[in-house]
């Protein structure tokens, strides 16, 4: 076997068992269900590890069969809603605008992305519970998601940020795939 499929194998068996690993944590946000967006937040440090590590296309797999895998079985969607809709692609996406972009524009695409996002998510949601909206107050609910929304995605990315420093800084000797 070659240096070069050794590896590919090595990526592809990581990318399944953190795809295995982020169906298990969406799963705790089906049953526990107060914790949809924390278990999608989690989830998504996953592919972070992946961004990190291994690069690619793997990265984006991760995602896509992730959110897939928990869209079919379990029986809450919500936490597989802000997962593939939002947590799960942004690692990517922000590792891809902040290399490219200074900090002020970098800054407004993401809020784009995290604006277009919440109203696809509450899009999907009044899609298919259309209830949902009259009995939480409708635009007005939509528009505190909005602004609450952009308080905790700051807060998020502020978070991120400090984590993978501190995974370059202290933790990627340990869980550096070899």
């Amino acid at each position: 076997m070659s240096k070069k499929t050794s590896t590919q194998v090595k990526y592809l068996t990581v990318s399944a068992m953190l795809c295995a690993l982020g169906v298990v944590i969406l799963g705790l946000g089906a049953v526990i269900e107060v914790l949809d967006i924390t278990v999608a937040v989690i989830a998504s440090l996953l592919t972070v590890y992946a961004v990190i590590e291994i690069g690619g296309v793997y990265p984006w797999l991760i995602w896509i069969v992730t959110s897939t895998i928990a869209l079919l079985l379990l029986p809450l969607k919500t936490p597989v809603l802000f997962y593939a809709l939002l947590t799960g692609y942004y690692p990517i996406l922000k590792q891809k605008i902040e290399r490219r972009m200074a900090r002020i524009p970098a800054w407004a695409i993401k809020m784009g992305v995290l604006t277009v996002s919440l109203l696809v998510i509450w899009g999907v949601m009044w899609l298919f519970a259309p209830a949902l909206l009259e009995t939480t107050g409708g635009w007005v609910m939509i528009a505190a998601t909005l602004l609450l929304g952009v308080f905790a995605f700051v807060l998020y990315d502020l978070c991120l940020t400090r984590l993978i420093t501190v995974y370059f800084v202290r933790w990627q000797k340990r869980f550096k795939i070899k």
